[in-house]
């Protein structure tokens, strides 16, 4: 089974959850481990991948135009098709981070557990079919090495690496860094790494216990699921990644035919799934990490900071609509 670290205990836990099991996540222990993935972005962060960022621009400027495209989808398929509130389907339709979405949905007033299951489904799906596509259709193999094995790392870089990984996740969440369980040790990892302090990507056991405790929470976001939740809202997220999966493939062939990626860097790049799954099978696969990466922290970008204020936008119009008629 290709990434036995992340689907097995993906599928373990799923499967328990559906079966009426009460898990709980691993709390802290679990977003800590999201901080390998933001250590091993970051060490991945060279000066030659800065000075391939200019020729990125063209693609990058595609991203603001793909989340257009889904919002003018996903919006009137959760409205009118799956019968979602107005904020419920807004929040649902947005590609961000999960956690990022409920939040800003539950304070506009959404549906928190539809928005749970609808992203919780969403990067399921993806995470599971992706590698099917790459290996299947793509024939890209699944067996790049993750890492070198910890003993022959010099100590001195790993200390650092744990240093940058807790600075940068603690003092994210001080400032009120979105996604600073990655965000942050990527940004101090990059910091080392450009004037070349760090050389190497976190040990391999480290990047395999990181998928191990994010398969995990993917699966426990199901617990509690009722027949009618598997109905409504697991079904919803399931028909709506048919739809993403087509924007996906539609920008991929673009930047793809315009010569602006391969094949393999433009699937993952415009995947709508979340960025540390993403980043994982950036890595597994042998992807141009820094190009992967830069996209999906542009989307996030553009979704976490413009989400709200589109929510505002397109909900001022309902209310007007609605007061005219």
């Amino acid at each position: 089974m290709p990434l036995p670290f992340l689907f097995g205990p993906l599928f373990a836990s799923l499967l328990a959850a559906l079966s009426g099991v009460r898990l709980r996540g691993a709390g802290q222990v679990s977003v800590g481990a999201r901080t390998i993935l933001g250590v091993a972005v970051g060490a991945s962060i060279t000066p030659l991948v800065l000075n391939q960022i200019p020729h990125m621009l063209v693609s990058i400027a595609l991203v603001p135009l793909y989340i257009l495209a889904i919002a003018a989808v996903g919006v009137p398929f959760f409205c009118k098709v799956c019968k979602f509130d107005r904020v419920t389907a807004y929040y649902s339709a947005m590609p961000g981070g999960l956690q990022d979405m409920v939040i800003f949905g539950q304070e506009a007033g959404g549906d928190v557990r539809a928005l749970s299951l609808v992203h919780a489904t969403r990067v399921l799906v993806i995470v599971s079919l992706a590698p099917i596509i790459l290996t299947q259709m793509m024939g890209i193999g699944l067996d790049n090495p993750v890492g070198e094995p910890a003993s022959e790392l010099p100590p001195f870089e790993m200390v650092l690496m744990v240093i940058a990984a807790l600075v940068g996740w603690k003092g994210g969440e001080k400032i009120g860094l979105f996604g600073a369980s990655i965000l942050g040790p990527m940004i101090v990892t990059a910091a080392l790494s450009l004037p070349g302090i760090i050389l190497h990507r976190p040990p391999s056991e480290a990047i395999l216990c990181a998928q191990f405790f994010i398969g995990m929470g993917i699966g426990v976001g199901y617990v509690g699921i009722t027949l009618r939740e598997l109905r409504q809202f697991v079904a919803s997220g399931i028909a709506y990644v048919l739809l993403l999966a087509a924007l996906a493939l539609v920008f991929t062939e673009i930047v793809v035919t315009s010569g602006l990626a391969a094949p393999l860097d433009g699937l993952l790049a415009f995947s709508p799934g979340g960025q540390a799954e993403m980043t994982v099978l950036a890595i597994i696969a042998g992807a141009d990490l820094g190009y992967v990466v830069v996209h999906h922290l542009t989307r996030l970008i553009f979704v976490i900071t413009g989400a709200p204020l589109l929510a505002k936008f397109f909900l001022a119009n309902k209310k007007n609509d609605q007061d005219q008629d």
